[in-house]
């Protein structure tokens, strides 16, 4: 049908599934069973058994190994002993990192299989005559469901009937055009309703339908690895670069000096403990832990290293309703007949008047929410909040809403757009007389009205009548109510039933601003983030509830405005400090993003079909889950459940979060392994001992002490007390920034520096003494690399209780080892009192040389900056 519809010459749709009951519970249990989920199953699945051998494939694990063999068959050797000790330890030790790397990688794995279990679509079913909402995985062949724009067709199907329904199936054709629809013409799953609505008969669900047969045939799909990820990797490449050759240096110097066998282990066992080849799976790990506490605030992380990106939003852009506000309207205030009145103390011949009757009568029929009643009489809806708010309170006021919406059947629909800002229905009555109902803008309807309905009267519509609709339509929308207007007309022409009409009314809904959103937009301002409000409703109401919530702004520009400025002009708009764009639509918020994104980190909220492309363009696409569409949800990385504004600052509070601790978990670990590859390289190189000063067991064992449990333990960091009353990182900022570079080579010489001092302190009462008490002091020293993050974090040592136990634990396994009959496969001997207070002493001088080198890094760093 065209949208110039001739009502006289319609075509007949088959209306018979609009009346149809779809299946009842009973029925669909039975056919969920024959049929199974409505859902596609993986190609390929994360085995537990996989996961473990994947921890073997690194290239350093696999020398490790080789080590081992050679050190079993070293014995087998002329004039070499066996070192079966050795080979155990080192298998054990190799198989406990294993152990330790699948269950890290295993609980990863496991977080962000059940997110993507809650990423479950919904869609609207007909069943036992209700509509209801539900996973559209529950859907089964013989459901009847409602289709309208935004959605994603949950199923194939046939469509019963239609309303000017356009479907993208680009997905299965790569055709970009809309197709549109009629009765008995079919649809598919995962294309998408842009415009119209319909009812479907679903036909085939999951693995069986047409999506689903293409998917059977697909392998897994490799995921492009995001910026962040590729830093780390490379990060990782050029560390590791530096060790091997540094232990390629130690091993050939240690050849001459201890002998083939000892030298290839120990240069082996120190290249494995100062490559930090954990760091991706740390990464994982502190990434599905963030998505994990976000789902917990309402923030469903759809791809997991988006979780890092939201810690550098500088930028964020709302949407007004439901976000900053309740989306719960209510209408209150009315204005008709010349008259402004309040909804609920109207009078009883107020009630009675043909107008007012005619502007709720209209408020119900040109409107797609559902009204269910159940046995219990309770009401329950479903739909668009606006439409939910004029259905209400029609049902009010007027006792026989019902019967007069039974008396009219629906031929045709123009429905809302973004762009048309209005929403027209063609209904025919039982005398098979036509009428159409329109609502929308007031200052976009009312130029489709030539006459207005007063006292009962059809009058022409005046100049100034005009003009005074249009100021109660700003007072209206100063006091923050939301405002439609509306009209009709009977016996439509034939060329064009949106012209002509007759204005009826307003009615001005309050939809108040939420508690919270004053304190999360001073949380942003604080943080330096940067808060502007896009939205398709008007300026004044936007205005006022932006100054009801703190808002900082500098003037408003509407869409039309922003079609007739260039791009330099609304960039220089933008810089002037506006933070509100009114009556927009998503091209407008397309063309904003552009602009933002040339020197910001842009957060996009949106919520229906065209907010799409906005959503998936901008570093950090937002939708709504209640009322956003399937669309959206599809489109962005983060599905707010509650669409609540104050989620949103959560989620960039928790991003921030997680890349510090990434952060900290690579400041601590470099710093560590700097200081073992300088004791090591030092003391071979200078000194000349007849044995390694460290023995590879032994690195291993301090590797698997040091980057264990306590570098787990950091991912799990809570927030700094301060971390919103910072700006955002800056664009392009590496991992390792110039502060983060300056503390791990100061304190990671420092470290080194005093542990070789504590060594030679020792060596006098004998080598292996001082070599046991260097072990234990790089163990102990965990604890001051730990202070001085946690003092320039701001946190307590029981912030984070994890932390606590790892290090304790650490500590304790290292003193069973030390203390015990163990110790003689470790080459270690007990230590004494002298021992532990010369430790004792280097950890007090170490803590607080590692608080003034702090200190005077981040001193350094921020004069810099200030220079800058």
């Amino acid at each position: 049908m065209s949208e110039s519809l001739n009502p006289h010459d319609v075509v007949h749709q088959d209306m018979e599934g609009l009346q149809a009951q779809g299946l009842s519970s009973a029925e669909a249990a039975e056919l969920l069973k024959i049929h199974g989920k409505n859902e596609i199953t993986r190609s390929v699945e994360i085995k537990p058994w996989k996961i473990f051998l994947r921890q073997f494939k690194s290239p350093l694990i696999i020398i490790l190994i080789i080590a081992a063999a050679i050190s079993f068959l070293a014995g087998y050797l002329p004039d070499q002993d066996p070192h079966i000790i050795d080979t155990v330890l080192i298998l054990i030790i190799v198989s406990i990192s294993g152990v330790m790397g699948f269950i890290q990688d295993y609980n990863a794995e496991r977080t962000i299989e059940a997110l993507q279990r809650l990423d479950m679509p919904k869609a609207t079913v007909i069943r036992e005559g209700e509509t209801m909402e539900m996973d559209s995985k529950e859907i089964v062949p013989g459901d009847l469901l409602s289709i309208q724009a935004g959605d994603m067709i949950s199923a194939d199907g046939v469509v019963v009937s239609a309303f000017h329904l356009a479907v993208d199936e680009s997905i299965l054709t790569g055709e970009s055009v809309a197709v549109k629809k009629i009765s008995e013409t079919e649809v598919f799953k995962n294309t998408v309703v842009i415009g119209g609505h319909a009812l479907v008969k679903v036909m085939a669900t999951g693995m069986h339908s047409k999506i689903g047969h293409i998917a059977h045939g697909l392998q897994k799909v490799e995921v492009e690895p995001s910026n962040f990820q590729k830093e780390l990797s490379l990060l990782s490449k050029k560390l590791s670069i530096i060790t091997i050759c540094i232990t390629v240096v130690i091993a050939i110097v240690g050849i001459f000096k201890f002998g083939f066998y000892t030298s290839l282990l120990t240069a082996i066992s120190l290249a494995v403990a100062a490559i930090p080849e954990g760091l991706p799976a740390v990464m994982v790990l502190a990434l599905a832990l963030g998505a994990g506490r976000m789902f917990k605030r309402n923030a469903l992380i759809r791809r997991l290293p988006i979780v890092e990106s939201v810690g550098a939003v500088d930028i964020i852009c709302t949407d007004k309703t439901g976000t900053l506000t309740l989306n719960e309207m209510t209408v209150t205030k009315l204005y008709f007949d010349g008259r402004e009145f309040i909804l609920g103390e109207l009078e009883e011949q107020d009630k009675n008047n043909e107008t007012f009757r005619k502007l709720m009568s209209c408020g119900t029929l040109c409107n797609n929410a559902t009204l269910n009643r159940r046995s219990d009489n309770e009401k329950t809806f479903i739909g668009d909040q606006t439409e939910i708010a004029l259905k209400k309170a029609a049902l009010d006021y007027l006792e026989d809403i019902d019967k007069t919406s039974d008396s009219y059947q629906k031929i045709d629909e123009i429905p809302f757009s973004s762009e048309r800002k209005m929403m027209t229905v063609l209904l025919k009555n039982e005398r098979d007389t036509f009428q159409v109902f329109s609502k929308g803008a007031p200052e976009v309807l009312i130029h489709k009205c030539s006459r207005m309905l007063e006292n009962g009267e059809e009058i022409a519509l005046s100049t100034e009548k005009r003009e005074e609709l249009l100021r109660q339509n700003k007072s209206f929308a100063a006091q923050s109510l939301r405002v439609l207007g509306f009209a009709y007309k009977s016996s439509p022409s034939e060329s064009d039933i949106e012209n002509d009409l007759v204005w009826i009314g307003l009615q001005a809904m309050i939809d108040p601003p939420r508690a919270e959103a004053k304190e999360a937009i001073q949380d942003c301002l604080s943080a330096g983030i940067r808060v502007i409000i896009i939205t398709g409703d008007n300026a004044i109401t936007t205005n006022a509830i932006a100054e009801q919530i703190g808002l900082r702004n500098n003037g408003v520009v509407e869409g039309p405005e922003i079609d007739q400025l260039c791009d330099e002009e609304l960039e220089v708009k933008i810089e002037s400090g506006i933070n509100i764009f009114a009556r927009t639509d998503p091209f407008h918020k397309l063309r904003l993003l552009e602009i933002l994104e040339k020197e910001h980190t842009v957060a996009m909220t949106g919520d229906g079909v065209n907010d799409a492309l906005a959503i998936k363009r901008a570093v950090v696409g937002i939708s709504m889950g209640e009322k956003g569409t399937e669309v959206a949800k599809q489109a962005s990385d983060i599905i707010l459940l509650d669409d609540n504004f104050r989620t949103i600052r959560d989620a960039v509070k928790e991003g921030r979060t997680i890349f510090n601790n990434i952060r900290k978990f690579i400041d601590y670990l470099l710093t560590c392994n700097l200081a073992e590859v300088g004791i090591i390289f030092f003391i071979t190189i200078f000194f000349s001992f007849d044995e390694p000063i460290l023995y590879p067991v032994q690195l291993l064992w301090i590797n698997l002490l040091t980057d264990g449990l306590v570098a787990l333990a950091l991912g799990a960091d809570p927030p700094a007390k301060d971390i919103m009353s910072h700006p955002p990182r800056e664009n392009g900022e590496p991992l390792i920034n110039k502060k983060l570079a300056w503390l791990i080579g100061l304190i990671g010489i420092k470290k080194a520096i005093l542990l070789v001092g504590i060594f030679l302190i020792i060596l006098p009462y004998g080598l292996d003494i001082a070599r046991s008490t260097l072990i234990t002091g790089i163990v102990l020293f965990e604890f001051v690399r730990i202070g001085a993050i946690r003092y320039d974090e701001n946190l307590g040592w029981f912030d984070n209780r994890w932390l606590v136990g790892g290090l304790v634990t650490s500590v304790f396994l290292h003193v069973i080892i030390t203390y015990t009959a163990i110790n003689q496969y470790f080459y270690l001997v007990p230590l004494g009192l002298f021992e532990w207070t010369v430790l004792m002493v280097g950890l007090v001088v170490g803590y607080f040389l590692a608080i003034l080198i702090t200190k005077g890094v981040t001193n350094y760093v921020h004069r810099q900056h200030d220079l800058i």
